[in-house]
């Protein structure tokens, strides 16, 4: 299989983790506002769920650990790339018709 394809289908799962841990850090950001919020709502202590609100944002910081890891591994993979040989630049989640155009005529 040509390095240009094999390369866009790691580009592919790449952007999509990516996207995944965004959407993530994204949803937990959200629980963590909605349990804050229902606290107030219910009119408790903020010493009631303190522990468990502390749980969720120590999960917040831990996913965006996790997301400088991949941007990390993402300029990693940019420079293994380019000692690959492959000079084309890689696209997120392509279409059929675009997938199946001449590689040549994709290089940027």
């Amino acid at each position: 299989m040509d390095k240009v394809f094999v390369a866009q289908k790691v580009a592919n799962k790449l952007f999509a983790t990516e996207k995944s841990v965004d959407v993530a850090i994204a949803e937990t950001a959200e629980l963590l506002t909605v349990l804050m919020q229902a606290r107030e709502e219910a009119r408790v202590s903020s010493v009631m769920g303190d522990a468990t609100t502390a749980k969720v944002a120590q999960a917040i910081a831990q996913l965006h650990e996790a997301r400088s890891t991949i941007v990390q591994a993402h300029r990693e993979l940019e420079e293994l790339k380019l000692r690959a040989g492959i000079r084309t630049k890689l696209l997120g989640i392509i279409d059929k018709d675009f997938a199946s155009a001449d590689p040549q005529t994709r290089a940027a």
